[in-house]
């Protein structure tokens, strides 16, 4: 596929190909952006955020639900596609597609509710007869730069609210799994999108993303991604708004009184889900020494009742990971624990690109397992004595995106709200849960700003405060 790139689809003299990570066959190329094509995105996109910002907020959201209702038309061809390019299972590459028009629809709601607010001026001393006033303003040029494991949904996490804001987009998608924003891209062009509001351009992050990024013409940078890209993002974007979705390890304690059968279902769905490549997958597992066997063995059946094959097969539940060299990662990372006092439960074996479910128990805080993040099929389990441990052991990490307890004491879960570090709280599921419209982001090293439609419009925007002078009555 092509690239949209100065208001026409446009290829490139050199090409990469884009493997799906399942078979390992080739399904597509796309362009490796030149330095001239980052130039003429970048000079396009300065047109396009004027254009943009007076186009007014009733006419973006025309175009935004009219893509809304082209993404929901052609739901099976994009769900075909996030299935390929990621290896994720087809039912999950629904859920995923199926989802796209509904963000775009509520993006289109929120773009036309940006509001300001009258300051009360006259509460000092010597500004009475002075009106003041907020408005927020489109930031300008927005750089977007999106991960593999959810191609279509951070995608639009990201241009929705942005455009619906007024401002001019260029999107970089990941280099394994471009091919869902290409067909989003298509769905705003075919929409009535402005052909300058939005490019999306293809190639190395380093070489394309970070090009963008330190370049003074664009005002915000919105990253999905691991912490070490955020933090060079951080040293290299020089005076612009910064939104950072970076990396977790996130934990999930389970207490005596909690449904256990619950808490392993939830496990399974938090650890599992899209080969545990989510940034707010399960990875570690705190539970009280007295249900800590019992929890165990609760785990077993739902995670063997994952099945592994073809993602394309409706009866698949884990397909591959995003390539060979990241399951051989995670398997390492799972022998290191081993050789260090850990025990592999379940699971464990590895085919290729495919890691099976993997529960590892006995885990120490000081593991790799434990302190880095997995981002793989890996539940680590470690045993906690009492609810002050638990906690503590919940806050041994240098992420805080997403947590969770499995508890029914009010106190306890009070507790666990107000002490854990995470940017988001789940009582009795998993930390691997969103709604498209809640605020979402993380603390310490997760991260910096929120998602979330309505949140992400107001990360897309600019406060300005206008003050009138010399009204009447009022003191000069």
């Amino acid at each position: 596929m092509d690239m949209y790139v100065g208001g026409r689809w446009q290829g490139s003299s050199e090409w990469l190909d884009v493997v799906a990570p399942y078979s390992g066959d080739v399904i597509d190329r796309v362009p490796i952006a030149t330095p001239n094509q980052v130039e003429e995105a970048l000079a396009t996109a300065e047109r396009g955020a004027a254009i943009m910002r007076n186009l007014g907020g009733a006419a973006r959201a025309d175009i935004l639900r009219r893509a809304a209702h082209l993404l929901d038309a052609d739901l099976e061809r994009i769900a075909h596609t996030i299935s390929l390019e990621v290896g994720k299972p087809i039912g999950e590459a629904t859920g995923e597609a199926s989802r796209l028009g509904e963000m775009f629809r509520l993006a289109s709601f929120e773009g036309t509710q940006i509001r300001g607010e009258t300051l009360p001026l006259d509460a000092q001393a010597g500004a009475e007869g002075k009106l003041g006033f907020t408005l927020r303003i489109p930031t300008g040029i927005v750089v977007a730069i999106t991960p593999f494991n959810y191609p279509g949904l951070l995608v639009v996490h990201k241009i929705g609210p942005a455009l619906a804001a007024g401002n001019a987009v260029i999107l970089k998608p990941a280099s394994q799994a471009p091919l869902t924003a290409l067909i989003i891209t298509e769905k705003l062009v075919e929409a009535g999108l402005p052909e300058s509001g939005l490019q999306t351009i293809t190639g190395g992050g380093r070489a394309v993303g970070m090009a963008l990024v330190r370049d003074p013409r664009v005002r915000k940078v919105s990253f999905t991604g691991s912490t070490a890209v955020g933090e060079e993002i951080t040293r290299i974007a020089g005076v612009k708004r910064l939104s950072l979705e970076l990396g977790a390890n996130c934990p999930m304690i389970v207490m005596p009184d909690a449904d256990l059968e619950l808490a392993a279902e939830a496990s399974a769905a938090g650890g599992y889900v899209n080969a545990g490549q989510v940034c707010i997958s399960l990875q570690r597992v705190i539970v009280h020494e007295d249900v800590y066997g019992d929890y165990l063995e609760a785990l077993r059946g739902p995670v063997e009742a994952f099945r592994m094959g073809d993602p394309l097969a409706a009866d698949t539940k884990i397909g591959a990971m995003i390539s060979e060299a990241e399951a051989v990662r995670v398997a390492q990372w799972v022998d290191e624990a081993v050789a260090s006092g850990a025990r592999i439960a379940i699971g464990g074996e590895r085919d290729g690109a495919k890691l099976f479910p993997t529960v590892v128990a006995d885990v120490t805080p000081s593991m790799k397992i434990s302190q880095q993040e997995v981002f793989g099929p890996t539940l680590s389990v470690t045993k906690a004595a009492n609810i002050d441990e638990a906690i503590t052991l919940a806050n041994d990490s240098s992420y805080g995106l997403g947590a969770g307890i499995f508890t029914k004491d009010v106190t306890n879960a009070m507790r666990f709200a107000r002490e854990v570090d995470a940017g988001a709280i789940h009582v009795n599921w998993t930390p691997l849960w969103r709604a498209d419209l809640m605020p979402y982001g993380g603390l310490k090293g997760s991260g910096i700003g929120k998602e979330g439609i309505r949140y992400a419009v107001e990360e897309m925007t600019e406060l300005k405060t206008v003050i009138i002078h010399g009204l009447e009555g009022g003191s000069t």
